[in-house]
């Protein structure tokens, strides 16, 4: 009997340790300047979303630092010189002609703002750079990312895409190579083509810079 009495007590002592350190843990964790223990999966339910809280951050802090050159280099705007009263008018003849001239490309891309469009330029100018890699492990990276950036549906900077240019892409991306985002590029080409164009031509921006170089030409 002694024994088992001893037995039983032990068993009360370390039940009750364990309700102890249970019962402190909630403290610890609230005190200012404590890191939570669990604090990089704290948000995570299940799997099902895509990927655990830690793996999104690291995408993040990845995507932060590499970001493609293209957010890196084409953040603001292209350098290039002041555009001539010739070049700003050649705009007007075609959009192909406004694309061909990087301060036509600005221009269009500030114009593109005010419109909440941006994006599309974005995504061109992206496509654009992307198709002179060499590199195979950076044309799968750079790939990843202008997925990430412009194509997937979780991303605010999504381009408006057709289903069939969408599948596509959603398959080579197993295997990227420098023609994955061909069809999409054409695709977004053709919408700034047919729907922003017209409007940039009849915008205050467009007018206002054509006078402008007009009364500065000797011409005038």
């Amino acid at each position: 009997m002694g024994s088992e009495r001893m037995e039983m007590r032990k068993r009360q002592m370390s039940v009750q340790q364990e309700s102890a350190a249970g019962g402190t843990a909630p403290a610890q964790q609230g005190q200012p300047g404590q890191a939570n223990p669990r604090g990089s999966n704290a948000c995570c339910f299940c799997w099902c979303c895509c990927c655990s809280c830690s793996w999104n951050e690291e995408r993040d802090d990845r995507n932060r630092k590499a970001s493609y050159d293209v957010k890196e280099g084409t953040a603001d705007c292209e350098d290039c010189p002041k555009p001539t009263l010739e070049e700003v008018r050649s705009w007007g003849q075609s959009f192909d002609k406004l694309m061909c001239c990087p301060a036509g490309r600005n221009s269009f891309r500030q114009f593109l703002r005010t419109e909440f469009s941006e994006e599309n330029m974005l995504f061109w100018l992206a496509c654009e750079e992307f198709s002179k890699e060499a590199n195979k492990t950076a044309i799968e990276e750079k790939a990843r990312i202008i997925y990430e950036d412009y194509i997937s549906i979780l991303s605010p900077k999504e381009v408006s895409l057709d289903s069939r240019v969408r599948e596509t892409i959603n398959r080579n991306m197993q295997e990227p190579t420098l023609h994955t985002f061909d069809d999409a590029q054409l695709q977004i080409y053709t919408l700034m083509q047919r729907d922003s164009y017209p409007r940039y031509m009849n915008s205050p921006a467009y007018k206002n810079l054509l006078n402008t170089l007009s009364e500065q030409s000797p011409e005038s």
